[in-house]
């Protein structure tokens, strides 16, 4: 039995991974990674290239302020002892829900966890799973999550879940 194809915005997440893969161990410009790796994969699809480079972009500026949100919940673990794939795939989510308001987090939690699983290690999946919740959830609690548009507001008294 065949696995079913992957969504194409999930395609352009698995896309941004390898850019922030080659941005942090080249160390060259986000010019640079975007017209070697993303440009090519979405010449002839404009909309899927936008967000390509908006995500890698956006997750390249955000990677700090992800961290400090990491860094909160794993627990008795140094950041530069995770696996590199988890913690950039970590790093897109948390810009998703940071700076992505018209995606439901749920929507970036099942993204982040099916490219984790197709690159990561056999508990990548879990491990960004249980850190994405409790990011969630911190996010939340401080007011911090933006979501707009049909869908993703609660219009009763309960928050999103």
């Amino acid at each position: 039995m065949s696995q079913p194809r992957p969504n194409k915005r999930r395609l352009v997440r698995e896309h941004v991974l390898q850019a922030l893969y080659a941005y942090e161990a080249s160390q060259d410009t986000v010019d640079h990674v975007i017209a070697t790796i993303l440009r090519p994969a979405y010449a002839e699809e404009k909309q899927y290239l936008r967000f390509a480079e908006r995500l890698f972009l956006k997750t390249a500026d955000a990677r700090t302020e992800a961290d400090v949100l990491i860094e909160k919940h794993v627990e008795n673990w140094d950041l530069n002892r995770l696996a590199r794939t988890d913690r950039y795939v970590l790093w897109m989510a948390i810009t998703e829900l940071l700076y992505f308001p018209d995606i439901p987090p749920k929507v970036t939690l099942n993204e982040a966890v099916e490219v984790a699983r197709a690159f990561g290690t056999d508990k990548s999946a879990s491990f960004v799973n249980g850190i994405l919740d409790a990011v969630l959830r911190q996010l939340r609690d401080d007011d911090r999550l933006n979501k707009t548009g049909r869908g993703l507001v609660e219009t009763g008294g309960r928050k999103p879940e």
